[in-house]
């Protein structure tokens, strides 16, 4: 090969290998793009997801969440963050016959163990754990199992005793406002009360983890209780019931319906003990109407000279016959007719007034419509249904006869009476400074301003008297009815029911306070009687001191609401 043809070669091999390590180097090039192409579709693909998951369906991811920290059920609060209700784990006893195979389900004897288990749960019925021992099924023998007890069953060495751990729902309080709170039935949902009502929050996933928060106090509910208790022992009631409202907003503080129930306790509930006297029970109460009428009448423009007299003379209506409790003199004055109560003066009053007039009030008043308030259980009243009522019908509303309502409808009506005149529907939940319901207007401003006076003056110089806690400026009216026999029939002359309904401070009206007694007997607590004036009246005036500094109204003898103008019209004293 001469040097031409050499030098040739080698240029050409030069090229050709130039040539391939550029190519090399190209798809290198290619590859990495390929790579960082993909980490970039695989980096897109996750921040598509991260931003789906965080933005477009956020309730599964939330949900899921909360299942893991949450409780089971949502917990409820008073006003003041006091823990009413609240969902904790806990174990039961579960039998399973099947733990030990075919034969016996049970190493000891059904009745050896029955008794055992008898021994570890005193409210237990020893017979009925025999007889489904012996029955084979599986099945519960015992709710809420505690520690101790479980050590004591483990004792015993049966496998078929088994504990299953699963969500229960503990009330603090106890029965305290039971009727109030309701319960959580076997199935996992609420019963009668609150838990009802808000059955849906307190388990769902998201909601649950804020507390319900209710308007009530412990606090007052505590005293409200504990003092109608009181008034039952000390007149051997059947029952009690009471409610404190806010006059300015309807929240309701405090609400008892006694005998109670224990909530913890629903397998034991029975219907006679849930069932609430307050909101889902009507009762005729009596001359607590008679501020109302007279409210009417003055509104209406046909009360204006208090010293003017009406006759006290029993008189005849339409086949009836209406008279007062007792003989009060010949004439009294719009004052004197409520510090003494007097049946045939305030018909007096309602027959100037006229039906039509009175009926508008008491529909105003909601006292033709089931109360206002989130509870499920709400009576519906007895309400007059005639179309235009006849006289003898609107006299006797006038005192309180031939209507029934609910002990939540007259508290209603008071907070209407003393807070410049205005109604609102009730409430128990917690209303936020400056949002209590806007109502409607019932009474003048003026109208109110008088009957604050005149129910102050009822406890002050008649029948309210002993209810007028000395420094709280109570004002109210008693009211005690006789009750309708079964089906409607005639009314029982010893059966009564007797309610004491106030406010106070009255120079200030914040709070109302309503006191039942059901059936009261005349015993040596109540100086023999079994009115309103002895039994309703002094529950009132425990009540009062024990909630008033707790909600800011302390006790002043130095300040009142000014009664001067209508104090010469009364002649000081009087009775029920």
């Amino acid at each position: 090969m001469n040097a031409l043809t050499y030098s040739t070669a080698l240029a050409s091999g030069r090229v050709q290998l130039a040539n391939a390590r550029q190519r090399s180097l190209l798809i290198a090039q290619v590859r990495i793009l390929v790579v960082l192409l993909l980490i970039a579709l695989a980096a897109a693909a996750c921040l598509l997801r991260i931003v789906v998951l965080g933005v477009v369906e956020p309730a599964p991811r939330s949900a899921s969440l909360a299942e893991a920290l949450l409780p089971s059920r949502g917990e409820i609060v008073d006003r003041n963050g006091v823990t009413l209700a609240r969902a904790f784990p806990a174990y039961a006893l579960w039998y399973n016959p099947a733990a030990l195979g075919s034969g016996s389900p049970l190493v000891k004897s059904p009745a050896e163990v029955a008794r055992v288990l008898a021994d570890v749960f005193p409210d237990a019925d020893e017979a009925d754990l025999l007889r489904r021992l012996k029955a084979g099924k599986p099945g519960y023998l015992h709710r809420r199992v505690l520690p101790e007890q479980a050590n004591r069953i483990h004792a015993l060495g049966e496998p078929a005793l088994e504990f299953p751990r699963e969500p229960d729902r503990f009330y603090p309080q106890g029965s305290l406002a039971a009727h109030i709170l309701g319960f959580v039935a076997a199935d996992g949902h609420g019963r009668v009360g609150m838990e009802e009502v808000f059955d849906k929050q307190l388990t769902d996933p998201v909601q649950r983890a804020r507390p319900e928060m209710l308007s009530i106090d412990m606090r007052v509910q505590g005293a409200l209780e504990d003092e109608l208790g009181r008034g039952m022992l000390e007149t051997n009631a059947i029952g009690a019931a009471g409610v404190i409202l806010d006059v300015d907003t309807g929240e309701i503080l405090a609400l008892a319906s006694l005998p109670s129930f224990n909530p913890n306790r629903p397998d034991q509930a029975v219907n006679r003990l849930v069932f609430n006297k307050v909101t889902n029970q009507v009762y005729e109460l009596g001359s607590t109407f008679k501020p109302i009428t007279v409210a009417a009448a003055i509104d209406a423009g046909t009360i204006t000279n208090f010293a003017r007299r009406y006759s006290a003379s029993p008189f005849h209506v339409q086949g009836f016959t209406i008279r007062d409790s007792h003989p009060l003199g010949a004439s009294l004055n719009a004052p004197e007719s409520l510090i003494h109560s007097s049946n045939i003066v305030t018909a007096h009053i309602a027959d100037e007034l006229g039906a039509e007039r009175m009926k508008a009030t008491m529909i105003a008043l909601g006292m033709n419509e089931r109360p206002y308030l989130e509870l499920p259980g709400r009576g519906f009243p007895l309400f007059p249904r005639d179309k235009k009522w006849a006289r003898i019908t609107n006299m006797t509303v006038s005192y309180g006869h031939g209507i029934a309502v609910t002990p939540l409808h007259l508290a209603s009506a008071y907070a209407t009476l003393v807070n410049g005149g205005i109604w609102r529907p009730s409430t128990l939940q917690k209303l936020e400074p400056g949002h209590a319901p806007k109502g409607r207007r019932v009474f003048k401003a003026s109208t109110s301003a008088r009957m604050r006076q005149l129910l102050r003056m009822i406890a002050v110089y008649g029948t309210g008297r002993n209810a007028n806690a000395p420094g709280f400026r109570i004002g109210g009216k008693t009211g005690s009815a006789e009750k309708p026999g079964e089906n409607g029939g005639a009314y029982k002359k010893n059966a009564v029911v007797a309610t004491f309904a106030a406010a106070f401070p009255m120079d200030r009206p914040r709070y109302v306070v309503i006191a039942m007694l059901d059936e009261p007997k005349g015993t040596a607590a109540a100086s023999g009687q079994r009115t309103a004036a002895w039994n309703a009246a002094p529950v009132v005036a425990r009540v009062v001191p024990r909630i008033g500094p707790l909600l800011g109204v302390v006790p002043d003898d130095n300040r009142d609401i000014d009664l001067s103008d209508l104090a010469p019209l009364i002649p000081h004293g009087g009775g029920e």
